[in-house]
């Protein structure tokens, strides 16, 4: 189901269908140094992480993190949308994209349509950030759609400390 469109990216829920996609994501280099290992490592795995991810999510709160595809070719490029985290007051947006699709622009399109998807539609009035101190790329993009650097945070049972980027309201 699509959620958002952009000028050439669409954002939509993620289905089982995507599991080898979000397999190979997961498994990035990228998102294993600035996210995490989530210790998926084959397509059921990927699947019952879609269940009970962003599919859940989805039916508990109304938004999730969409599978951003380009509108010319349908080829899923990365991950962009809001999380409730029990560990954070507020709503976070947050994106990944495979580093083939750096450098294009799309994460920036598809982060400022997620931030306005939240702000107009969903009536968020706050939206925060984070990232780990080392991701400069993560950073940059959070301040080019509106963001600020609030202060450091530690997350329950995490012993790293994250920068929390937060919108201005």
């Amino acid at each position: 189901m699509k959620i958002l469109e952009a000028e050439r990216l669409i954002l939509r829920l993620q289905t089982t269908d995507d599991a080898e996609f979000i397999l190979e994501l997961l498994n990035d280099p990228s998102w294993l140094q600035y996210i995490g290992d989530r210790g998926i490592r084959n397509v059921e795995e990927a699947r019952a992480y879609i269940l009970n991810g962003s599919i859940r999510m989805y039916e508990q709160f109304g938004f999730c993190l969409y599978l951003v595809e380009r509108k010319e070719d349908h080829i899923p490029i990365g991950i962009c949308g809001l999380v409730k985290r029990d560990s954070l007051e507020d709503v976070d947006i947050g994106f990944a994209f495979l580093p083939k699709y750096w450098g294009s622009g799309y994460a920036y399109e598809a982060a400022s349509a997620v931030m306005e998807y939240g702000k107009q539609t969903l009536g968020l009035n706050r939206i925060v950030a984070i990232t780990t101190q080392d991701n400069h790329a993560s950073a940059k993009l959070l301040e080019k759609i509106g963001m600020h650097f609030e202060k450091l945070i530690q997350l329950p049972n995490d012993s790293e400390i994250l920068r929390l980027f937060s919108t201005n309201n």
